[in-house]
């Protein structure tokens, strides 16, 4: 029997966090792998545009506006027929969030949705759930972006637990660590108590008796501290896959702290634009393994922008493109 053809829709997904914005252009149709046709990324790190009250710089929003409108051209060029705009909450948070997200909704001639950072955990545990099915049973989702940390886990695609708190690796790096960018273990140690105090409503949130049946990670942090601080896990009939190891992870930070920021993008892994803050991943990844007594997590290819659309195939894609 020849399977009817199916019906797709050009999506682009417009993901701004704190650290980056970027576009990730699909041809999304029910049933099939979102693969990307195009893609374009600008490294922002807005934690650098705020003021001391946590509001952001008619600079940052300048420089964001800009990405956003380079964003919106590679779309224009592929002509895409829908537009997800994703609004992280580290931006919504702000003081003046409401205005730099109405800036936002200028240049892009639509609304956009605001992610809460639960919101954001649950998009993303529904990538990695995806990904790895459901015989990876009860799973485990780390998540470290540039403002925020999203840990969630359960044994379906929607997670019984999906939390977040405010303390990415921009956080760490610009407002715990030395802005030289090079630390002592005086001030790993001082970051990491602070670290370990912001994560206490995830912990206690999290039933450590259950323990997951796999644990992963989905940010672009995660997969450059495995490149660095970790292995290749190699199976027969699967990808290969990149593992970050705790142990080796804490062996790496405070040598990698003593590297001159310039000079960490020559280490695997670490691209220039990360090599600031790597530093800082580094510790809350610690952290959080720890105070979840994980000993290692798989870097899962999937995060925050597949689970955006893969739910909105699951919410709108049957009506939009005709099922």
């Amino acid at each position: 029997m020849i399977s009817p053809r199916r019906k797709s829709t050009r999506l682009g997904v417009l993901d701004i966090g704190s650290n980056t914005v970027h576009m990730l252009i699909v041809d999304a149709a029910l049933g099939t792998r979102p693969e990307p046709e195009a893609s374009t990324k600008t490294t922002i790190q807005l934690v650098q545009y705020m003021k001391a009250d946590g509001s952001i710089r008619k600079s940052g929003i300048r420089a964001l506006c800009e990405a956003v409108d380079d964003a919106m051209k590679l779309a224009e060029r592929y002509r895409i027929t829908q537009l997800l705009c994703l609004v992280t909450s580290a931006i919504h948070n702000a003081p003046n969030g409401n205005k730099v997200i109405r800036s936002i909704e200028e240049v892009i001639g639509q609304r956009a949705t605001v992610l809460s950072g639960e919101d954001e955990a649950r998009l993303t545990f529904l990538a990695a759930r995806r990904w790895y099915g459901w015989d990876a049973g009860r799973l485990l989702m780390i998540d470290i972006g540039g403002g925020s940390l999203e840990v969630a886990m359960g044994s379906n695609e929607e997670p019984s637990v999906a939390v977040s708190a405010p303390i990415g690796a921009g956080i760490v790096t610009h407002n715990l660590l030395p802005e030289s960018g090079v630390a002592t273990k005086r001030d790993i140690k001082k970051a990491a108590e602070f670290v370990r105090k912001s994560i206490e409503p995830i912990v206690a949130s999290i039933d450590l008796s259950e323990t997951p049946n796999h644990a992963v990670g989905t940010s672009k942090a995660i997969r450059s501290l495995a490149r660095l601080a970790g292995s290749v896990l190699r199976q027969q009939g699967r990808e290969d896959t990149l593992i970050v190891d705790r142990q080796q992870l804490e062996d790496w930070i405070p040598r990698l702290a003593q590297i001159e920021p310039a000079q960490r993008s020559n280490l695997p892994g670490i691209t220039q634009d990360r090599s600031l803050t790597i530093v800082g991943a580094g510790i809350v990844a610690v952290e959080i393994m720890k105070a979840l007594e994980v000993d290692e997590v798989e870097v899962c290819p999937w995060a925050l922008r597949e689970g955006a659309i893969l739910r909105w195939l699951d919410q709108f894609g049957r009506t939009r493109l005709g099922f």
